[in-house]
């Protein structure tokens, strides 16, 4: 009994010791050996150009999830290439299906969101193994924000991420805010550095329109929240007094390995939930994001970095997003006694990306 106990004990050590990255070091190498599977129905069309999209959301933040869509969306429409989704779940595999298939003249993309930085350290590290993985090919990583921590670790992670994409000799990175945009050009110095919105921004979902009743709360639960468990509490409980019907939708939910299907149906399902409310209230950017593709009211909050502040600005023209900068109870009264549907058009951001379609579309800036 002592002996399994010190083995389990070892065991139990020995994962701790062994980081992430040693891990899927090891693990990317056993792949190698082993046949694709995931991949194996891929036809690669003749006469084609292919863009390959790397950490493919699969997982159940449909924040992220609507990034991926989007990413597709727009190179589908915009380009005449073969786009292909390396979902990150299949990143191991993924990484030697397309070292093993890609042409010269092929673009690798990975996906925008706010991972790029310490926070989501496992996602920043596979992003830096597909620009090792790929150094003769044009790498663009879609609209991401750079949040890099200023602790010990974050400090060390920069350094890290520096050194990877500074090597790379063609590399695009896409910032989708100004502070990101400074950042980036500050230390990814041998990249060329974009500016452009959140690539979600590039959808309509407002038609059909709904009939819109009650409010729905779509508020974050980890360490981004800004807002306090007061705060919150007061809100909801304010919210309940004046409307008889509120729910909750987080824009996370708890699945894992979706299917391109279910990747498309829980949009589908949000989306129309905001249709169908009369206001959201919200401290998710992509919470706001929605808001805005559906051309639904709605109250946001700003989170603990400037992601959600600075996209604002990017849609700031709209009568219907309610940008909350401080707490205020009186403020707050004021405005919910207001709110209600604007029925006008959101501003076209279409040319905001114009010099990523020009890069994409295989010319140089």
């Amino acid at each position: 009994m002592l002996i399994l106990l010190n083995r389990k004990y070892i065991t139990m050590s020995l994962q701790k010791l062994l980081s992430f990255r040693f891990k899927y070091f090891a693990l990317l190498q056993w792949q190698a050996l082993k046949p694709y599977s995931y991949f194996k129905d891929i036809v690669f069309e003749k006469g084609k150009k292919r863009i390959f999209i790397f950490l493919a959301a699969d997982y159940g933040n449909l924040g992220d999830v609507a990034i991926t869509y989007a990413q597709t969306q727009f190179l589908e429409n915009n380009t005449n290439a073969q786009i292909i989704e390396i979902p990150i779940s299949k990143s191991l595999e993924g990484l030697w299906f397309v070292k093993r298939n890609i042409n010269s003249g092929d673009v690798i993309t990975s996906t925008g969101g706010g991972n790029l930085g310490d926070l989501y350290n496992q996602i920043e590290f596979i992003r830096q193994l597909v620009v090792r993985f790929f150094s003769k090919n044009k790498i663009i990583s879609f609209p991401q924000t750079f949040d890099f921590s200023k602790s010990k670790e974050g400090v060390k992670a920069l350094e890290t991420a520096i050194n990877v994409y500074n090597s790379h000799k063609n590399l695009v990175i896409v910032a989708r805010e100004e502070t990101s945009y400074s950042l980036m050009r500050k230390h990814f110095t041998k990249a060329t550095i974009l500016l452009t919105p959140d690539i979600v921004l590039t959808l309509d979902k407002s038609k059909p329109e709904k009939k819109r009743q009650g409010v729905v709360f779509c508020l974050r639960n980890d360490k981004e929240k800004k807002l306090t468990k007061k705060q919150q509490t007061w809100l909801i409980e304010y919210v309940k007094k004046r409307f008889q019907n509120v729910c909750f939708y987080d824009t996370h939910i708890a699945k894992t390995k979706l299917s391109l299907i279910e990747r498309e149906e829980e949009l589908g399902n949000i989306w129309l939930a905001f249709k169908e409310a009369e206001f959201v209230v919200t401290d998710r950017l992509h919470g706001m994001i929605f808001c805005y593709i559906t051309n639904t009211p709605c109250l946001v909050f700003l989170n603990n970095n400037h992601k959600i502040f600075e996209t604002y600005e990017w849609i700031s023209n709209s009568k219907n997003i309610f940008l909350i900068r401080e707490f205020n109870q009186n403020t707050l009264t004021e405005i919910l006694s207001k709110i209600g549907f604007f029925k006008g058009k959101n501003q076209d951001l279409n040319n905001s990306y114009n010099k990523l379609l020009e890069i994409i579309n295989f010319h140089e800036i």
